[in-house]
């Protein structure tokens, strides 16, 4: 079966993508269209809070473009040698959050020790971060989307037809490539089954009208393929 995943491909080995390759052990084809471009905002004001680590006490990263924004704020003010020799440490010195295993692993790169990785949600993450700290004297950092190249999904349509099923990764994705999916797919759309990576998106889907067949209990290749695919047998129609 043909399965669609509204998300861009990941950057880090050159490999194939963790959910393609995961979704392939099931028995599945899964194709990823990216839905949105992105733009970092304010990097240098976020190099000079990351300069200056003991005015916080911690960091959150939010996902895998946080983790991009910090490196290239660092990059881009040619604090990259200041923060091996110091400024790491420092900030291991405090508290650093993650939200999923994606982001996790790039903030791991980073030289960084993180916790809130089994979390799985940026809610069940905040609760954890609020029991231990004020968010008060955290600084977050979130890159904001913004509608990029419009997704080819016409071209995917013709050439494979309508998908089994089809995975949003961020409401914000749901919200750029909804009508397009809805006027390409026409009367077939009833028989999609959609997947959301979590709850936020799952309820940004049910905010729209559309049935949530499966939401991945974590935000993880083999959550989300596991979802899918009993979302996608016979007996759970």
């Amino acid at each position: 079966m043909k399965v669609l995943l509204l998300k861009d491909a990941k950057e880090d080995d050159g490999g194939p993508d963790p959910y393609v390759r995961e979704l392939g052990l099931h028995g599945l084809e899964a194709t990823l269209l990216p839905v949105l471009s992105f733009e970092f905002l304010s990097l240098p004001s976020f190099s000079q809070k990351l300069l200056r680590p003991e005015r916080y006490e911690g960091l959150v990263f939010t996902s895998p473009r946080a983790v991009q924004a910090a490196q290239l704020s660092l990059e881009k003010a040619g604090s990259a040698g200041v923060w091996e020799e110091s400024l790491k440490e420092k900030w291991n010195a405090k508290s650093v959050y993650v939200v999923g295993s994606a982001t996790a692993a790039l903030v791991s790169k980073l030289g960084l020790d993180a916790e809130g990785e089994s979390s799985g949600n940026a809610e069940k993450l905040a609760e954890y971060i609020c029991s231990r700290i004020p968010m008060e004297s955290l600084t977050v950092y979130q890159t904001i989307p913004h509608p990029g190249i419009r997704v080819n999904l016409n071209s995917y349509y013709s050439k494979q037809g309508v998908p089994a099923s089809i995975t949003f990764f961020s409401p914000s994705g749901l919200r750029y490539s909804l009508k397009h999916i809805q006027d390409l797919s026409g009367d077939s759309i009833s028989q999609i089954k959609f997947a959301a990576i979590g709850p936020t998106t799952a309820q940004a889907l049910a905010n729209q009208g559309l049935p949530v067949s499966c939401t991945a209990e974590s935000p993880t290749p083999a959550a989300l393929a596991a979802a899918i695919r009993t979302a996608l047998q016979p007996s759970s129609c």
